[in-house]
C-alpha cells in the first residue's frame, strides 16, 4: 500500500481554517511520507501557518495539476466533511487522480475500491482506511488485564479535542529517549500515519470490544502501549470510548481537554452548546470509575492532562496550565507547545 517514499498531496477543498481538516494536518505533522501541496482552490496562495500552527513552507494550491506538478504520486483527502461521506463534487477529482497515475488515500466511510477500482493501473491502488483487516475478533474478555506492559489509553471531555495528538507527541518523546513504546491507532487518521491499527468506527458493536482488545495483546511485548482515545464518555454520540477502555484495560490513562471550554464543542442543538463540562475532578473520577467497572475490574487511574491551548497565547496559555493543575492536582501540559516530557514522565 502506501510506501514511505512516495510523496502526497492533501486534498482539502473549501476547508482550509476548519476543525474537519485533522486527517491532513496529521498526516503533515507526523506522518513519514514527503507532503508536496496541500490542495484548496479557496485557500490558493495562502501561507498553510495561517491555518496551522506548523512551522512549514508547504504551498497550498488550487489545482490538482500543480499539485502533480510538484510530484505528488498519492492524493489523500486529507479532510472529513460531515458524516464521513463522499461528496459528489470530489469524485472528478478522484477521476483525475487516477486517470493521472495517482493512488488515493480515502479515510471517509463511504469506500472508493468498489466504485473506481476498474480505473487502477499497474501499481495504482486505493487504501480505504475505514475496512477492517482479517477476520473478526473474538468477543472482548478483559484479556488485556493479564498483561504485564504499561497500557495508556487516551481519554477526553469531548471529540475532537486532540487525544491522537497527544498520544502521538508522548510516544515521539519516549520513542526519543529509547524506550520500548507502540502507539496503536484507532481511527483512519491515526492507521494512516502509523500504518497499523484498526478503523475502530468501522467495527460492529458486538465485535468493538475485541478489534481493541487482539490490537493490544498483540503489542504485548511493547513495555508501554499509547492507545489511541476516540470520543468521550460526556458524549451523548460517542459509542467507541467503552470499547477503547474494556479492549485497552488501561493501567493509565491520560485526559485531553481544550482550555477555557465550558461545553461540548461537537453537540449543539439551534446553535447553542448543550452539554456543560462537569469540574474536572468529577471527569477524572467518571473515566477511572467505568475503567474499573465501579471496582469489578483492573484498577486504573488518571495520571496527567494533556491541554489544548492552541487558541491562547503563551502567557495565558501558562496561565491555563498552572490553573488546571491547582484543580485537578495533576500534571498538565500542551504537549504539542510546551513538550511531552512533563506527561511521558508518569509513565516511567
Amino acid at each position: 500500500m502506501l510506501k514511505a517514499n512516495q510523496k502526497l498531496a492533501l486534498f482539502c477543498e473549501a476547508t482550509m481554517g476548519q476543525p474537519n481538516t485533522k486527517m491532513a494536518e496529521g498526516i503533515l505533522r507526523y506522518g513519514p511520507n514527503e507532503c508536496v501541496a496541500v490542495i484548496d482552490s479557496k485557500a490558493a496562495g495562502k501561507s498553510l501557518k495561517d491555518f496551522w500552527k506548523l512551522d512549514t513552507n508547504l504551498p497550498i494550491v488550487g489545482t490538482l495539476n500543480e499539485a502533480i506538478a510538484l510530484g505528488a504520486e498519492v492524493l489523500v483527502l486529507g479532510t472529513a466533511p460531515s458524516g464521513g461521506r463522499l461528496p459528489e463534487s470530489w469524485k472528478e477529482v478522484i477521476l483525475q487522480a487516477l486517470d493521472a497515475g495517482l493512488s488515493v488515500v480515502n479515510g471517509l466511510h463511504d469506500k472508493l475500491q468498489p466504485v473506481f477500482s476498474d480505473k487502477l493501473k499497474l501499481d495504482q491502488w486505493i487504501w480505504d482506511l475505514r475496512t477492517p483487516v482479517g477476520d473478526l475478533p473474538q468477543i472482548g474478555g478483559a484479556r488485556a488485564a493479564d498483561l504485564n506492559n504499561t497500557r495508556v489509553l487516551m481519554v477526553g471531555t469531548d471529540m475532537a479535542i486532540g487525544k491522537m495528538t497527544a498520544g502521538l507527541e508522548i510516544y515521539k518523546h519516549l520513542k526519543d529517549n529509547n524506550h520500548n513504546v507502540n502507539f496503536l491507532a484507532s481511527g483512519q487518521t491515526g492507521v494512516a500515519i502509523m500504518g497499523a491499527g484498526i478503523p475502530l468506527d468501522a467495527y460492529s458493536v458486538d465485535h468493538a470490544g475485541g478489534a481493541v482488545e487482539r490490537m493490544v495483546l498483540e503489542s504485548s511485548k511493547n513495555d508501554i502501549v499509547i492507545v489511541e482515545g476516540q470520543g468521550s464518555l460526556l458524549h451523548p454520540g460517542s459509542t467507541a470510548t467503552l470499547p477503547l477502555i474494556r479492549g485497552t484495560c488501561p493501567t493509565h490513562m491520560i485526559l485531553c481537554h481544550r482550555a477555557k471550554m465550558t461545553h461540548l464543542d461537537t453537540i449543539r442543538k439551534n446553535s447553542e452548546n448543550l452539554i456543560k463540562v462537569p469540574p474536572i475532578k468529577d471527569v477524572i473520577a467518571l473515566n477511572e470509575a467505568v475503567a474499573s467497572a465501579a471496582g469489578a475490574l483492573f484498577k486504573s487511574k488518571v495520571v496527567g492532562i494533556c491541554l489544548n491551548t492552541r487558541e491562547l497565547d503563551e502567557t495565558s496559555a501558562h496561565a491555563e496550565i498552572e490553573k488546571l493543575e491547582a484543580e485537578s492536582g495533576l500534571p498538565v501540559q500542551d504537549p504539542v507547545r510546551f513538550g511531552a516530557a512533563k506527561i511521558a514522565n508518569t509513565l516511567i
